[in-house]
C-alpha cells in the first residue's frame, strides 16, 4: 500500500493580506525517508537531520531559479556537522531538490538528551551560491539559542533585519495500515520590509515598524501560538486547511506550490576535480592495496573507485 499523500514534499508560500506578513507552510515525508535511508544514524542525529532539512526547505523557497542555499552547523559537542542543501529548480514548474546528512560521534552521544544539546558550542550558518561567476553569500549566527530554528530566527533578524518565525514538528509517525515513518512540517512567517524614503544618494537604512505594523505581527505571531503538532505534521490536514484555520481573519493568499524531492549533486566529475589539488605522492597515500582511489559521498552514500594514474597534479 502506498502511504503517499499528494502534499507530501511540498512548500507552500502565502501572504496574509490583512497583516503585510508572508511565509511558508513546508512538508517533508518521502524526502525525509530518503534522505535519512542513507545512513544508519541514530534517532537524536535523526531529529537533527529533519530540523535541517525543514527550515532549507522554508527558507530556500525563496530562491531564484538554479540558485543555491544551505545550512551548515557545525559545533564542539557529538553530533559534529549537521547540514543541508536545497537546489532551486532550474526551470519553473521542476522540483526543488533536497539533500542532508551529519556527522557525529557515536561514543559521545546520548539519545536521551535534547537534540539540539548534542551540537555544543558553535555556528549557524546560512550560504547562498548564486551561480559561476559570483561570491558566494554567507551569515554566521552562534549556536546559543536553544533550538535550529530560534538560531535561524537570529540569522534574520541580525543578517537579514527581518522580523521571522518558524514553529517546526517533526518525529515517527505512523498512520493506520502504514509503516511508521518520518514526518515533518513547519511554518514560517516573514514581516514584509517596505521601501524607505530615501534622500538622493543616502544609504539605505532598515525602516523601523510602525505601531500597525507591529499589532499585525503580534498578532499572526499569537494566531501560531494555537498551531498544534499533529497540524505541522499534517498527514491528514492539507497546508491550505492549516492556513485557513490559523489565519482565515488575515485574508490568506496563496500562491503556486513547489514541490521537492531528494537530490544529489555529486558526480565523479566534482570527485576528480576536488582531487586536482592533491599531488602524485598524496595520491599515492590514498591508494588502497587494490590500485584505487575510492571516495564516498556523505549526502546520498555513491561509491566511487578512481585509477590514481588520474588524479591530482604532477610537481614540476
Amino acid at each position: 500500500m502506498s502511504n503517499k499523500i499528494s502534499w507530501d514534499d511540498t512548500i507552500l508560500p502565502f501572504q496574509l493580506d490583512n497583516a503585510d506578513i508572508r511565509g511558508r507552510i513546508a512538508r517533508l515525508d518521502g524526502l525525509l525517508g530518503q534522505i535519512l535511508a542513507q545512513h544508519n544514524y541514530p534517532t537524536v542525529i535523526e531529529a537533527l537531520i529533519a530540523e535541517t532539512s525543514l527550515l532549507v526547505a522554508l527558507i530556500g523557497q525563496t530562491m531564484k531559479l538554479r540558485w543555491k542555499l544551505s545550512i551548515q552547523i557545525r559545533g564542539d559537542g557529538p553530533a559534529r556537522i549537521v547540514a543541508a542543501d536545497y537546489y532551486a529548480p532550474t526551470k519553473d514548474g521542476e522540483p526543488a531538490k533536497i539533500r542532508a546528512y551529519a556527522s557525529f560521534d557515536k561514543d559521545r552521544l546520548s539519545n536521551t538528551e535534547d537534540p539540539f544539546s548534542q551540537i555544543g558550542k558553535g555556528y549557524f550558518a546560512i550560504l547562498i551560491d548564486q551561480g559561476s561567476g559570483t561570491e558566494p553569500y554567507q551569515g554566521i549566527t552562534p549556536l546559543d539559542k536553544g533550538s535550529l530554528a530560534e538560531c535561524a530566527k537570529a540569522y534574520f533578524d541580525q543578517s537579514e533585519q527581518i522580523p521571522t518565525r518558524f514553529e517546526l514538528a517533526f518525529g515517527r509517525s505512523t498512520m493506520a495500515g502504514q509503516p511508521e515513518q518520518w514526518r515533518a512540517g513547519g511554518v514560517m512567517l516573514q514581516q514584509m520590509p517596505k521601501a524607505s524614503p530615501l534622500k538622493e544618494g543616502a544609504p539605505k537604512a532598515p525602516v523601523l515598524p510602525d505601531e500597525t505594523e507591529l499589532e499585525n505581527w503580534n498578532r499572526a505571531n499569537i494566531l501560531l501560538d494555537s498551531v498544534e503538532k499533529l497540524e505541522l505534521i499534517g498527514p491528514t490536514v492539507t497546508p491550505v486547511e492549516l492556513l485557513i484555520r490559523l489565519f482565515h481573519e488575515e485574508s490568506p493568499r496563496v500562491f503556486d506550490t513547489q514541490k521537492a524531492e531528494f537530490g544529489c549533486s555529486c558526480s565523479e566529475d566534482k570527485v576528480r576535480q576536488s582531487m586536482s589539488i592533491y599531488s602524485a605522492k598524496d595520491i599515492t597515500h590514498m591508494t588502497t592495496p587494490e590500485g584505487t582511489v575510492t571516495a564516498d559521498c556523505q549526502f546520498c552514500g555513491a561509491h566511487y573507485q578512481l585509477d590514481p594514474k588520474t588524479l591530482g597534479f604532477e610537481a614540476t
